[in-house]
């Protein structure tokens, strides 16, 4: 015998509230008042502290969101040297492809290493170390 030769088995859902006679009428099996018994309930488990001062609310706000912060996804110029040849083109979507940058972030190349090889790099912003490099280097850079 498979498994889709069992029977079916199905069970007839509960109807709540249709009368007394059908054994789920008054308070349709929600028991007697109280928060459980009326519609809109629910408290998640994690905050719900009985009735005592949720400790979210106990506690004191701590620290300062700067809503106006610009991140960015940092490349070395090490990097760089490791994952290109010489004269290529140094783009954005190179970047994400080869997983060297998330692709939804600007991205800020920074002078940590040395830069070998002439390549021509574009990205939103460059550290004052990483164009001195770059330029020594031989190579060229565009802000985006």
């Amino acid at each position: 015998m498979h498994l889709y030769e069992l029977p079916k088995i199905v069970q007839k859902r509960k109807r709540v509230g249709r009368g007394d006679a059908s054994g789920y009428g008054t308070t349709a099996g929600k028991g007697n008042k109280g928060e459980r018994a009326r519609s809109g309930h629910g408290h998640l488990p994690v905050y719900y502290e009985g009735g005592q001062t949720p400790i979210y609310r106990r506690l004191p706000k701590r620290g300062f969101k700067n809503n106006f912060k610009v991140e960015y996804d940092i490349v070395n110029l090490n990097t760089l040297d490791k994952h290109f040849n010489d004269n290529d083109q140094v783009t954005l979507e190179i970047l994400t492809s080869k997983g060297l940058a998330s692709g939804n972030k600007l991205v800020k190349i920074l002078g940590n290493g040395a830069l070998s090889k002439k390549l021509n790099i574009k990205a939103h912003a460059f550290s004052k170390q990483a164009m001195s490099k770059i330029e020594q280097a031989n190579a060229t850079f565009e802000v985006l």
